[in-house]
């Protein structure tokens, strides 16, 4: 008797598509097809029936496709082959979507006419398309920004019922899935949109999206919306002080109590769609010291940037009366807040920060102040030498447009999920400066049952290298973390683990090879 072995190194290839696989792929596909038919001003009539009938086709060929994939087998994290398969190891197939989802950011940021919209008469194509659902929440036609927002909105629920099923046997992973659907869907999405209706010829309140917050929404100070909302009366007050109070008061509480996860994994649009959609690619992240190097730098330039954008415009209407508020208190008021902070980080919190990160933090400091000292002295009436829409406009270009969407999204299957995440959400970073410096939260690791698998690292859509910290059973307190839980939900072993604790001595870089004997630890240090 013989006994044949067929062994191989590289593993063996994935799994090729079922047959409900591939029938529910079709049936998605379809959908999407209806909705690209529609740009070529096919006449689907009538509306209601043909977008309720694409939306459904690609919803329901979601579901299918996740029941088929993950029905009937055990509960476990299923990455099953995600490095042979084109789609999702930087192959042809990643390529061509990288290119699909590229394309159409480009077109609905500079060519929306493509779509269909028609800011001068009735709405044609693919946005027309939408604007039975448009008229029935708002009662306005549609925009492509409504498109997209449908779009948007779909694709998190669709994908985070997928990630539901990915990870049911997970139940941070169900909870955080949860919140993020529930907030794109009414907070994002339904509320705005309901909240036009109340708009008429005496009141006018701005498109409100209550889940951005400055300075991911770096639009939302601008004159015109700060004039609708002390227009609108008390609601319109209400979500001013909001927005401001949401910067000063709220963000930092729930940074401290719960880390940026609350915000950057349970709320934020841009990580919904990371965490579901882009589910698939977080493997991809760049896990080099060049690219952490990058990201600490281009991260907090973009900061820099927002706040001496907001400040500029701000400070252009403020000066010119009419407000309760002058520009120059404004200005003075900026230069004293971040005065604040930068002698409260270098009084108490130096420690904690490498050299390079106090130069920044200098560089930048003497940077704006100097700017808002050039302007008092008189030696320009530019307030930061630029005219405020020039700083506005370039922001909202560079930021706001190529790199949070035909970047950011666009290159999901390139370079991983949270590219804008990691390098130029300025949202992400104020976050994560509060979450490494005060913060409570932290993910604690098990030295001694480490088994160096890389699962951790190798999953870490941040581009952490965890299983460094493992190793050494060091507790992780990153700025960029964003609290996901993925790694913790890979490790085999039990390793990690999100804790919220006292502060005080969760990062504590002695605490090597040992696991959790804190006492023990104690007596080593003591000699």
């Amino acid at each position: 008797m013989s006994l044949d072995v067929n062994m191989s190194v590289t593993g063996n290839s994935p799994e090729a598509l079922s047959v409900q696989q591939k029938l529910s792929a079709a049936l998605g596909l379809v959908g999407l097809f209806i909705m690209t038919l529609s740009v070529f001003n096919i006449g689907f009539q009538p509306k209601v029936l043909w977008l309720s009938l694409s939306l459904a086709m690609v919803a329901a060929g979601i579901v299918w496709y996740t029941k088929a994939s993950y029905a009937g087998k055990t509960a476990g994290i299923k990455n099953d082959g995600v490095y042979f398969k084109s789609l999702t190891n930087r192959g042809f197939w990643a390529y061509i979507l990288g290119l699909v989802f590229t394309g159409f950011y480009i077109i609905l940021y500079f060519y929306p006419s493509l779509l269909g919209l028609n800011s001068d008469g009735a709405n044609t194509g693919v946005v027309s398309l939408f604007d039975p659902l448009s008229q029935a929440l708002s009662g306005n036609p549609a925009s492509q920004w409504f498109v997209y927002g449908t779009l948007y909105t779909l694709a998190i629920l669709g994908f985070g019922f997928k990630f539901l099923w990915k990870y049911r046997h997970n139940s941070y992973q169900r909870l955080r899935t949860f919140s993020v659907m529930f907030f794109q869907l009414g907070f994002a999405f339904i509320i705005p949109e309901v909240m036009a209706r109340l708009n008429g010829d005496d009141f006018s309140l701005p498109y409100y999206n209550l889940v951005n917050i400055w300075p991911l929404n770096y639009y939302n100070f601008e004159q015109y919306r700060v004039d609708d909302m002390l227009s609108a009366g008390t609601i319109g007050i209400a979500l001013l002080i909001f927005g401001v109070a949401s910067i000063l008061v709220i963000t930092p509480i729930l940074t401290y109590k719960y880390g940026k996860r609350w915000y950057c994994s349970w709320v934020c649009g841009c990580g919904g769609l990371a965490e579901t959609a882009g589910d698939p690619f977080r493997h991809l992240s760049d896990k080099s010291q060049n690219a952490w190097r990058l990201e600490r730098w281009l991260v907090h330039s973009v900061v820099v940037f927002v706040v001496v954008m907001t400040t500029a415009v701000v400070y252009s209407y403020l000066n010119n009366g009419g407000y309760w508020l002058s520009g120059t208190a404004f200005l003075i008021s900026v230069a004293s807040l971040l005065s604040i902070v930068f002698a409260w980080v270098m009084v108490y919190k130096r420690e904690q920060l490498q050299n390079d990160a106090k130069y920044a933090a200098i560089g930048f400091f003497i940077l704006i102040l100097s700017l808002i000292a050039l302007h008092f002295s008189g030696m320009t009436s530019k307030i930061f030498l630029f005219e405020s829409e020039t700083l506005r406009s370039t922001y909202g270009f560079v930021i706001g447009a190529i790199f949070s969407g035909v970047v950011g999204v666009g290159f999901y299957p390139i370079f991983g999920n949270r590219v804008w995440c990691r390098f130029g959400c300025p949202m992400a970073a104020i976050l994560g400066f509060q979450q490494r410096l005060f913060s409570k939260f932290r993910i604690t690791t098990n030295g001694g049952q480490c088994i160096s698998c890389g699962n951790c690292s190798t999953y870490c859509e941040m581009g952490i290298d965890v299983r460094a910290y493992a190793q050494k059973g060091e507790n992780i307190v990153r700025s960029s973390c964003v609290g996901c839980g993925i790694c913790a939900s890979v490790c085999p072993r039990g390793v990690l683990k999100l804790e919220n604790d006292d502060p005080k001595g969760r990062i504590n870089s002695k605490d090597v090879l040992l696991g959790n004997d804190v006492d023990l630890m104690d007596l080593v240090n003591q000699k």
